[in-house]
């Protein structure tokens, strides 16, 4: 008992004593857009280059840690110009903002494990969500000053990695484990939305996986045969995870709906084809 309580001081999200928890993505699932994607895209060696080290992350040709400093690399812009261009720029997934209400009033606490760069999501986050962001755990990567610069600077910053050692630079599974492993008398059910390269290590470690339609992640759950659900925005996270708070649906029964929505083509990701 006393490991237990040990592990729950460490762990903000067990503070109300919830039933439930629901870890995220944030880039691409949170947000409409992926801010780090925009970024290469528009100020750093562009779409085709990027695209390339995510198909070649999915083949096990490189690690994500690699192929994501890379792409960061290519960005120069001074990282306060960085973060106001992303501001100006990435939207909110339309059902969001009604999903983090019903997540407050029944509390279940939501933490968000990105492999973006955590100054960046505080940023987004507080103009996109407003005040009320603050009541979300973040946990990504930071960002740093580059060797005789300052990160406001051109090619002054350079991510930092949480898990320098790991080839996802945050390995979200290490802090989802932390849950997992609890006692079954305390421990909550564990969702996970994600939409791509970046959650491969959260996958398999949640009770219920929400994969984005049309994206990497169906790819990857397909091929490893990751129980999973798809969704297309938000309202329908919060559709499902009301039924299964209420009791109507189980997390079992959902986590069989991903392979069947792929198979009738529902997922909107083409039976054979490797993205």
């Amino acid at each position: 008992m006393g490991s237990a309580q040990v592990d729950l001081a460490e762990l903000p999200a067990m503070k109300s004593n919830p039933q439930f928890i629901f870890f995220t993505d944030f880039d691409g699932t949170i947000t409409l857009q992926d801010s780090n994607d925009y970024m290469t895209d528009n100020l750093g060696y562009g779409r085709e280059k990027r695209r390339a080290g995510n198909i070649a992350c999915l083949n096990d040709e490189i690690n994500f840690r690699d192929s994501f400093r890379d792409m960061m690399d290519s960005v120069t812009k001074p990282y306060d110009q960085c973060i106001q261009y992303l501001v100006d720029n990435i939207k909110l997934d339309p059902g969001f903002a009604e999903f983090f209400q019903w997540s407050l009033q029944n509390n279940i606490p939501v933490v968000v494990l990105s492999s973006g760069m955590e100054p960046v999501i505080k940023a987004l986050l507080e103009k996109l969500v407003g005040p009320q962001a603050s009541q979300m755990q973040i946990l990504g990567n930071d960002v740093a000053a580059r060797e005789g610069k300052q990160i406001n600077e051109e090619g002054g910053w350079q991510i930092a990695f949480k898990h320098p050692d790991s080839g996802f630079g945050h390995d979200k599974s290490v802090e989802l484990r932390k849950y997992s492993s609890l006692p079954e008398q305390i421990r909550p059910t564990m969702f996970y939305a994600g939409d791509g390269v970046s959650d491969l290590s959260a996958a398999s470690e949640t009770d219920l996986l929400f994969a984005k339609k049309g994206h990497d992640l169906i790819s990857y759950c397909v091929k490893q045969d990751v129980p999973f659900t798809v969704f297309e925005d938000w309202s329908d996270i919060l559709g499902k995870c009301k039924e299964i708070v209420e009791g109507s649906t189980s997390v079992g029964q959902a986590a069989k709906e991903g392979y069947q929505a792929y198979k009738s083509g529902a997922a909107g990701i083409n039976m054979g084809t490797k993205k």
